[in-house]
């Protein structure tokens, strides 16, 4: 099981504190549509989300029947160097805190539609604090970037890798990034 990549200082719910949410008539999959279409409008210089469950998609969201243990979602992003996270884990499904995290960014971003002058930008509050603590912007585990178990066989691994390059390479519509993320975890799995 993955272990979800919560940010340090973010208070948890306990998870008998977590309630059923009945407001949110959308699916997963819907969900995890609107937010990847979100994001791109947001225009990050990355972004990634993380639950806890290994089974993602390729852009790290889950799959349409997730059911993690853990249903808390984090989506973690970086702009303009600067580093973001939201993240909500106060419903009983994972639908559900994905869906308040959505609908927090979209929100937010249309904030920025409106003619108005503010002291800092609409993302204010994600903003993460700068420092030496690299935990906040680390990157994922290697075997989640590529959708394998920490021990995976070679075979398994380069397969998983070619499976990546065909979703994330710059030419196929990912990002240099991305790219990047996905050959440093084949290196580090394989021992390059």
């Amino acid at each position: 099981m993955s272990k979800i990549d919560w940010p340090e200082g973010f208070e948890r719910t306990a998870p008998e504190d977590r309630e059923p949410n009945h407001k949110f008539e959308a699916s997963l999959a819907k969900t995890t549509s609107d937010l990847a279409t979100e994001m791109d409008r947001l225009d990050p210089d990355d972004w990634r989300p993380s639950v806890g469950n290994q089974h993602t998609k390729s852009n790290g969201l889950p799959l349409h029947n997730a059911n993690p243990d853990d249903p808390g979602f984090v989506l973690r992003w970086s702009k303009d160097g600067e580093q973001f996270a939201v993240a909500c884990d106060a419903y009983s499904r994972l639908r559900d805190n994905v869906r308040e995290v959505y609908l927090w960014v979209h929100e937010t971003r249309m904030r920025g539609n409106r003619d108005v002058v503010i002291g800092q930008s609409e993302f204010a509050a994600a903003r993460l604090p700068s420092g030496e603590d690299d935990a906040i912007a680390a990157e994922p585990p290697a075997h989640e970037v590529l959708g394998v178990d920490p021990d995976a066989d070679e075979g398994e691994i380069r397969s998983a890798f070619r499976d990546r390059v065909k979703t994330v390479h710059p030419d196929q519509g990912g990002s240099v990034d991305a790219m990047r993320r996905v050959k440093r975890a084949k290196e580090v799995l394989l021992d390059v």
